[in-house]
């Protein structure tokens, strides 16, 4: 079931036109309040059609944030927290 929400998050919530031009922002670029996660509104700057729902999808521990894991699962990506 994860899987599947997981595939839909980046079918529908990071996939497009746009981002298909364009690499995954890295994990540390999004954290603009560097606290090691992403927020909503921090995620949103990069992918302005990802919706609450979408994001609550990728949110697998459901506290509000995307860890770097949980970020990197949903954007299908290797992400560098360098």
């Amino acid at each position: 079931m994860k899987t599947l929400i997981l595939s839909s998050l980046i079918v529908f919530g990071l996939s497009g036109t746009a981002f298909a031009q364009t690499a995954v922002p890295d994990f540390t670029s999004l954290d603009v309040d560097a606290n090691g996660s992403i927020s909503l509104s921090e995620a949103q700057v990069a992918f302005p059609d990802l919706t609450p729902e979408a994001y609550s999808a990728a949110d697998t521990d459901a506290d509000g944030e995307l860890s770097v894991d949980e970020f990197g699962l949903a954007a299908g990506a290797t992400i560098s927290t360098q």
